[in-house]
């Protein structure tokens, strides 16, 4: 568990009164009502959807099947594969006019995942993020500074319906425009940011290049998802600012920000919104179920959703499952990583969350990289190109570069060129950063 030398936790911490029906329901309760709930679930998906009646009927599997939890391993897994063959609107379980909003992923390759929900599926999710929000340390009346991006990405609605829903006046900005940001952050005053970590430092860049103190901001709670990010970046961001900075968790393909997060008074991983996900971790080769406590990747089921209801759907974020400990509801570990993010360099599985925390050790390096991936004939080389402090020298950047190089190599075994660029080099993104660029050859 991390201590917190912040501003006033006492006041963030949750009063037992203030915490829905099932964050302190016991085991056994919680258990119940996921048999129930899945049992309707699984119904809800083979009578309304084809392609999961096709699925369960190829396993040789029905809903009647599905007994007891542990039976749910009886069924398929959903991808993203089945999501895209079924675009635009082949996973929706209710008619198109019942369905009274759309998502959709970003679709950077091939075709985007389109989710639909119905009215009762936006009043659930604005349910769970306010639960998120509540469990980061928010109350009614804080003001909360929206920086995720809107439109069909599902991070800046939920956040705001969320937000809204737990009777916070939003202030929806949106992505990009990084100096107006730190603008209205310095008028506005609000108590809590959403927004990815990644841009977070570009937020905090722009602080320091106006001369501004950011830990005399009026920023007291920063909820930060998106994409992995490390106990390290953390650390950073919360002596940056002076604010506590915990992770939500999210993808559009189950419902979007919102099935999980950390609770302020632990940050000891994130708190599954159970009463609405049930979560497997599974090996990510064999697709066996793994016992709570090993890693592997994680797997949700939909236990509420009405128009586009989810079965096991494989994630590809690497996690484990743990008890709860500030809820009744069990725990994730921290995704630092995914299986579709892995690099293999030379016969080497890396994550580009392995850089950053190496970075973090070097303090005259910043946190703005990028990994960059070739080939020279059969033989793989890394580049790490990353960003100096703005006080670092010539010299001090080259000796910056020979100690990340061989941190690299000294714990992930890879041998990698550093390149240490100027600030502001490395192209800020207002969403997810983009860390790795390969330009090796397809197969």
């Amino acid at each position: 568990m991390i201590q917190i030398p912040l501003r006033k936790l006492e006041r963030l911490t949750p009063q037992p009164a203030e915490l829905d029906r099932y964050e302190a329901a016991s085991r056994d309760d919680i258990r119940a009502m996921q048999r129930e709930r899945l049992a309707w679930s699984l119904r809800h998906a083979y009578e309304n959807v084809p392609h999961y009646r096709k699925a369960f009927d190829a396993a040789g599997v029905k809903p009647d099947a599905f007994k007891d939890l542990s039976d749910l391993a009886k069924f398929p897994f959903t991808t993203k594969i089945d999501l895209r063959d079924n675009y635009p609107f082949g996973m929706f379980a209710v008619p198109e006019e019942k369905v009274a909003r759309i998502h959709a992923s970003s679709g950077t390759t091939g075709k985007p995942t389109v989710v639909g929900y119905t009215k009762r599926d936006i009043d659930t999710w604005s349910d769970v993020v306010a639960r998120s929000i509540r469990a980061a340390g928010g109350r009614p009346g804080m003001k909360v500074h929206i920086a995720y991006g809107y439109g069909l990405f599902t991070g800046g609605l939920g956040a705001h319906y969320g937000a809204e829903r737990l009777g916070c006046t939003v202030i929806p900005i949106s992505g990009g425009m990084t100096e107006r940001q730190v603008q209205l952050i310095t008028d506005f005053k609000p108590d809590i940011i959403m927004v990815t970590p990644s841009y977070m430092l570009a937020i905090l860049d722009e602080f320091r290049k106006q001369g501004l103190d950011p830990r005399k901001s009026s920023l007291r709670i920063g909820i930060f998802g998106a994409e992995p990010w490390t106990n390290a970046m953390r650390e950073e961001i919360e002596e940056a600012f002076d604010i506590h900075a915990v992770d939500i968790y999210g993808l559009s393909e189950v419902i979007g920000p919102g099935v999980a997060n950390e609770c302020v008074e632990t940050k000891d991983g994130l708190h599954i919104w159970e009463d609405h996900f049930y979560p497997e971790v599974i090996d990510p080769v064999t697709g066996q179920v793994l016992p709570d406590g090993e890693k592997g990747e994680l797997v949700f089921t939909s236990l509420t959703k009405e128009a586009m209801p989810i079965i096991r759907y494989r994630t590809r974020d690497l996690t484990r499952l743990l008890p709860g400990t500030a809820r009744s509801m069990r725990r994730m570990e921290k995704v630092t990583g995914r299986s579709d993010d892995m690099m293999i360099v030379r016969g080497v599985n890396v994550f580009p969350t392995q850089i950053e925390e190496k970075l973090l050790t070097i303090p005259d390096l910043s946190l703005h990289y990028q990994i960059v991936l070739t080939r020279d004939g059969r033989m793989d080389n890394m580049e790490i190109q990353v960003e100096s402090r703005p006080d670092a020298d010539a010299a001090v950047r080259k000796t910056a570069s020979a100690a990340l190089a061989q941190c690299v190599k000294d714990t992930i075994g890879i041998t990698a060129a550093v390149t240490v660029l100027e600030p502001g080099s490395i192209e800020r993104s207002g969403g997810k950063a983009k860390r790795v660029i390969d330009n090796r050859p397809r197969a």
